[in-house]
C-alpha cells in the first residue's frame, strides 16, 4: 500500500521537470532516482555518468561494469516504450492526414481516416 511522504518543493519542483522529460510519472520518477542511487550506494565500482554515456551512445553498454549494465538495460527498455515528443508529433500528423500510423500485430499498415480541419 502506497505512503505519503512530505518532500521540500524544490525536491517537488525537480522531480516534476525530470518527470515530463523522461516522460515518468512523478512516483515513476521518484522510484527511478531511489533505484538509482541505492545501486550507487551499494557499489562503490558504480559510475552513473557512464551509465548516461552508454544511453547516449557515447559509449559501448559492453565497457560497463555489470551493475551498470543493469541499470542502462532498464532505462534503456524503458526508453523503447515511451515514444519521444518528435514521434507522437509524426505519427498525429499521419494520423490527421489519413496516412498510416504503425503496423497491427501481424505486420499490416494501419490507416485512419483523416480528422477535419478546424
Amino acid at each position: 500500500m502506497g505512503q505519503s511522504v512530505k518532500l521540500a518543493d524544490d525536491v517537488m519542483d525537480a522531480v516534476r521537470r525530470e518527470s515530463e522529460m523522461q516522460s515518468r510519472s512523478i512516483a515513476g520518477q521518484i522510484v527511478h532516482w531511489l533505484n538509482i542511487g541505492r545501486a550507487i550506494e551499494r557499489s562503490p565500482s558504480f559510475d552513473y555518468a557512464r551509465v548516461r554515456q552508454a544511453l547516449s551512445a557515447s559509449r559501448s553498454p559492453d565497457s560497463l561494469s555489470g551493475e551498470e549494465q543493469e541499470i542502462w538495460a532498464a532505462e534503456f527498455a524503458e526508453q523503447m516504450t515511451v515514444p519521444a515528443a518528435g514521434e507522437r508529433a509524426f505519427h498525429a500528423e499521419r494520423h490527421r492526414l489519413g496516412r498510416g500510423v504503425g503496423l497491427d500485430d501481424d505486420g499490416t499498415l494501419i490507416t485512419r481516416k483523416a480528422t477535419p480541419k478546424g
